[in-house]
């Protein structure tokens, strides 16, 4: 729509024939070049008159201004439907971002380190079972098998604190709950070893044996997991 015939003339769509003729006449004595007027503006006029001066002109003039501000509006409506779409796909992003750095933050900080703590809890046992059996009677060996289950006490003491330290992400619940089941078995072990240690009654290291031997067999299941979840 090159102009807006109604707006030169200065006139409402809904004036007559008369007003918009009678408006016609005011404007271009106003601005005729004989009276120091504009000829732009005369240009203007005659153009907006021959849109509206004429009925059929007019008729066709109305519906295609009518067709275009539609077109306009329809293009705004859209524009702002995109808009509040952009604005939504933003927000959900930031989201997902946010949720994204509060799980890597967690693994980095929480389950590696108490990975790394269980792997030095888990791996030295066979060992030192083995060592243990030669003679479960000798002091020697018995204080070195003691002293590992002292230092693995340690070690999961630091897990259980930084399996605190920071809530697991909502994202990672399944996975935390299973960390927590790997902690808890062993430190059931730990406490079936120790038992077995101030009176070397034979179930309490077959039950220990068995706890930890399930503790190794999540942590691996945690450790595959881990590398699907990883960012």
């Amino acid at each position: 729509m090159n102009i807006d015939a109604y707006k030169i003339l200065g006139v409402p769509s809904t004036a007559s024939s008369a007003e918009i003729k009678a408006a016609y006449r005011e404007l271009v004595k106003k601005h005729h070049p004989d009276a120091g007027g504009d000829q732009k503006k005369i240009l203007d006029l005659n153009a907006a008159w021959e849109l509206l001066g004429d009925q059929e002109n007019r008729i066709s003039y109305d519906r295609k201004k009518n067709e275009y501000y539609s077109l306009v509006k329809e293009s705004e409506r859209r524009s702002q439907r995109n808009a509040r779409a952009n604005a939504a796909v933003k927000v959900a992003k930031g989201h997902s971002s946010k949720a994204d750095k509060t799980l890597s933050d967690w693994l980095e900080k929480v389950y590696m380190p108490i990975d790394q703590l269980l792997g030095q809890i888990i791996n030295p046992f066979p060992n030192q079972i083995k060592a243990l059996s030669a003679d479960p009677y000798d002091d020697l060996l018995m204080s070195d098998f003691c002293n590992y289950l002292e230092k693995s006490r340690t070690r999961l003491e630091k897990v259980t604190h930084l399996f605190r330290s920071i809530r697991t992400p909502h994202s990672a619940e399944g996975f935390g709950l299973s960390l927590y089941h790997c902690l808890s078995q062993v430190e059931d072990a730990l406490g079936e070893f120790e038992r077995y240690t101030m009176g070397y009654i034979d179930s309490y290291l077959h039950d220990g044996k068995e706890m930890l031997r399930e503790a190794k067999q999540r942590r691996t299941r945690l450790k595959e997991e881990f590398r699907r979840l990883k960012i």
